[in-house]
């Protein structure tokens, strides 16, 4: 029989942290333990954006046909909806959080289908936990994960579309990992910057501004602005983002 000094050794040993890196949407169908689904510009920076303004909850939701059928449910409801970075015909808003103000979601429910990060939530089946990933509140999330102590997290970076991998969202996955592991990213705001020419180029191209104006690119990259988690969960109506301690606002 091992000492009980051993016992304690492997059992801190059991409890290690199990950390991958994911990709695209066949990288969130593989995702295990905790998942973190991360989609930077702009899906899951937009969802923090609408609690912080006010939004009484959040709908991710996979298909343009399930966002239109809740104007049936709740004829209330704000429907925030893009396909290849376009808001979609018919919806009240598109993926832009520099669109979005108090007045227009404060105590709504608002849908939302996009392109890349509610696909991610979708997929991600075999997840035992689904957090999106964003660098707004990437500091809350790496924190409430640790509290919970999980064996295995699995960092998804859902990319352009779900198909392509993109640099922010790898980007915020390492963020991510340097956060639960402590190791430190000193160079992780001037890479932040960088992406103006890199992964958020389109948001300063002129030709583009009315799909992607520039101010999305600043409230994207505001890291760590906000205290709060969003962890998906679903009820009788489908999935549904919960902000888990609800702090920090705009």
């Amino acid at each position: 029989m091992k000492s009980g000094g051993n016992g304690r050794q492997a059992g801190q040993e059991e409890r290690k942290l199990e950390i991958e890196i994911l990709h695209l949407i066949e990288g969130a169908k593989k995702a295990e333990g905790i998942a973190v689904v991360i989609d930077v510009f702009r899906a899951f920076s937009m969802e923090c954006y609408l609690y912080a303004f006010g939004a009484r909850e959040v709908r991710p939701v996979g298909s343009i046909g399930e966002t239109f059928a809740w104007r049936e449910k709740d004829p209330e409801c704000i429907l925030a909806g893009e396909r290849h970075g376009r808001r979609i015909e018919g919806c009240d808003l598109g993926n832009s959080p520099s669109a979005v103000t108090p007045a227009a979601v404060r105590g709504k429910r608002v849908i939302h289908t996009t392109s890349a990060g509610t696909q991610g939530i979708v997929n991600a089946g075999g997840a035992e936990e689904i957090l999106t990933g964003s660098f707004v509140n990437a500091k809350a999330t790496a924190e409430y994960i640790l509290a919970k102590q999980p064996r295995r997290v699995s960092l998804v970076a859902m990319g352009r579309e779900g198909l392509e991998e993109t640099e922010e969202d790898e980007l915020c996955a390492a963020y991510l990992k340097s956060l639960l592991t402590g190791a430190e990213m000193p160079d992780i705001d001037r890479r932040l910057w960088g992406l103006r020419s890199g992964g958020g180029s389109h948001f300063f191209d002129p030709a583009l501004r009315e799909v992607y104006p520039q101010q999305d690119f600043w409230m994207c990259i505001a890291r760590d602005r906000f205290h709060f988690v969003l962890r998906a969960e679903r009820d009788g109506n489908g999935l549904l983002s919960v902000p888990v301690g609800l702090g920090h606002l705009v």
